[in-house]
């Protein structure tokens, strides 16, 4: 008998490459270092640059997002869970 594995599609990203998100706050007790730099940004808007998504165990997925945060002259790029972003509608 052959060997057939099958594999899951991750289900679509919320977000889009370019589209505006706004960063928001990490709400938890014993924030690590990450989370304190993501707390940083908290309210302000950025653009997705890229994302990848990650398979930890059968048959969950989470997206990881990078998203470049600043000003013209002062960009900054910081990666985020979804959970963390919500769109930008101005």
């Amino acid at each position: 008998m052959r060997n057939m594995s099958v594999q899951r599609q991750p289900t679509k990203p919320k977000f889009a490459k370019g589209q505006k998100v706004v960063i928001t706050p990490v709400n938890e007790s014993g924030l690590t270092q990450r989370e304190s730099d993501v707390n940083e940004f908290s309210g302000q808007q950025g653009e997705i640059t890229n994302y990848y998504w990650i398979s930890p165990r059968l048959e969950q997925i989470f997206y990881i997002y990078k998203v470049k945060m600043g000003k013209e002259n002062a960009k900054k790029e910081i990666v985020v869970y979804e959970d963390e972003l919500q769109p930008a509608f101005r």
